[in-house]
């Protein structure tokens, strides 16, 4: 019985998965991925940021001069979370106040899909990497004691560099972890800060709604 379950570890160790070799692979593949998922990002974002303060002075003045078609060729020209946004809800301002409102709630989640586009992968790698480089080092202290039971006479410097040899795995999966986790949270914090600066621009466009006379609808019979 013991020859069998002998027989069966040896087979098991011979199989691919359980060379440890592999798992660095994966994890080389996986901080390539992260680092150009990081620099795409990092490019979009700041391609699509725009200058909301000098953006919400050009379109309240607009606004409050009547001036809709003039406000929508200001957004027009800038390709951003806020202005697309605004802009979808400006076109449609005949409609009233509450009815821009939910427009530019329905725009929003929309564009900000674009913004958050990739970011789980990130927050996946982040997440799975420290994992993924234990799992490999596992692999390499079982194959480690493996050679050690077939080799007793060379068993300190065997073991040890087997253990050695395996860290290297963990050591990688933290190393690919630990940038993935902070990309993304400083990834977040910029969608946050689109996010909150869309809504200064979408209340600009609300506020001037309900201030001009015959465009807010009232709910009262």
């Amino acid at each position: 019985m013991q020859g069998q379950t002998t027989g069966l570890i040896d087979t098991l160790l011979g199989l691919p998965i359980f060379q440890a070799e592999w798992v660095l692979w994966l994890l080389i593949g996986l901080s390539v991925v992260s680092v150009a998922i990081m620099i795409e990002r990092a490019v979009f974002y700041r391609r699509h940021s725009v200058d909301v303060d000098g953006i919400k002075d050009k379109l309240s003045k607009l606004l409050n001069d009547g001036d809709f078609d003039g406000a929508a060729a200001l957004l027009s020209k800038y390709d951003s979370l806020e202005t697309n946004v605004v802009l979808f809800g400006l076109r449609s301002h005949q409609m009233g106040p509450e009815s821009v409102e939910d427009l530019l709630a329905g725009a929003a989640n929309r564009e900000q899909a674009k913004y958050d586009k990739r970011l789980n992968v990130l927050a996946t790698v982040a997440s799975n990497a420290p994992f993924i480089g234990l799992f490999g080092t596992v692999l390499g202290i079982i194959r480690a004691f493996n050679d050690l039971a077939g080799n007793m006479s060379e068993a300190s410097s065997s073991v040890m560099a087997g253990i050695a040899e395996a860290l290297i795995a963990t050591a990688v999966g933290l190393l690919v972890a630990i940038p993935a986790v902070v990309a993304f949270n400083v990834f977040k914090s910029r969608v946050k800060k689109f996010t909150e600066n869309l809504g200064l621009l979408a209340a600009v466009l609300t506020a001037s709604l309900k201030a001009v006379p015959g465009t807010a609808v009232s709910t009262k019979e």
